[in-house]
């Protein structure tokens, strides 16, 4: 890492055609903080994701993690080095339990051998150990044994930030966690994103402007592709830019 900045991008781009997704992005994510991208819709936030975390191949630019180049490494090679992603939807085995969607996650860390048939019985407990533990982190104990699909939504939004939370991550990327949450889980999230940045560093995507603005240290701004404007949260709620670009308001 350079100068404490465990995610580094540079003159990173996302083109389809003539149309430029992410254009031109240089993006800085101290390690050990809480970074949010915001914008208005088609501002190139998920774009950005993919390109991050190995599921689309930037076209131009690069991307370094913990100071090593990954522009091109394939995305379940991201996830050995210490990066984990949630999606927007809901990606769970909903017909498994919870413990045993994390305990598949446990053993997802160990890459190709994962889908190894014969496997020591230390091993089977070392992934049971940590699903455990996850569980106990996030107050799922309870629902051990529920399958994924019976959970309220927001309990299942919780279930796969706890799958990422499997693979050790350094750095974990949220894609709009409260995306479809009830008004009474919203703070359950909020308050769990807050306190995984105690331990982790995270960058998540949310259009709750609530939360971003309680519990990030930086905020991105993206519009048409590009970094509109970067910094604190009260930086960015009093730039003029801002208002016009994400709350439609004149500059």
């Amino acid at each position: 890492m350079t100068d404490g900045y465990i995610l580094e991008t540079q003159a990173l781009a996302l083109a389809y055609g003539g149309f430029r997704a992410v254009d031109g992005v240089d993006l800085k994510v101290r390690e050990g903080t809480i970074h949010s991208v915001i914008g208005p819709n088609g501002a190139g936030k998920t774009s950005l994701f993919h390109c991050l975390t190995g599921g689309r191949r930037p076209t131009e630019g690069s991307i370094l993690f913990a100071g090593e180049d990954i522009t091109r490494r394939p995305a379940h090679r991201r996830i050995g080095i210490g990066m984990a992603r949630s999606f927007q939807v809901t990606s769970l085995f909903q017909n498994l339990s919870v413990r045993e969607n994390l305990r598949l996650a446990a053993q997802g860390r160990d890459g190709d051998r994962a889908l190894t048939f014969w496997r020591s019985v230390a091993e089977g407990k070392a992934h049971l150990a940590l699903a455990d533990e996850v569980m106990e982190r996030l107050n799922l104990t309870a629902r051990a044994g529920v399958a994924a699909g019976d959970l309220s939504h927001g309990q299942q939004r919780v279930l796969e930030v706890g799958m990422a939370l499997c693979g050790r991550p350094k750095m974990l990327l949220l894609d709009e966690p409260t995306s479809g949450m009830g008004i009474d889980d919203i703070p359950v999230m909020t308050g769990l994103i807050s306190e995984l940045g105690r331990d982790h560093t995270v960058m998540l995507i949310e259009h709750n402007m609530g939360i971003v603005m309680s519990i990030s240290h930086t905020i991105t701004v993206m519009s048409r592709g590009q970094i509109l404007v970067e910094g604190k949260p009260d930086e960015v709620c009093a730039d003029a830019r801002v208002r016009a670009a994400y709350l439609g308001e004149a500059a």
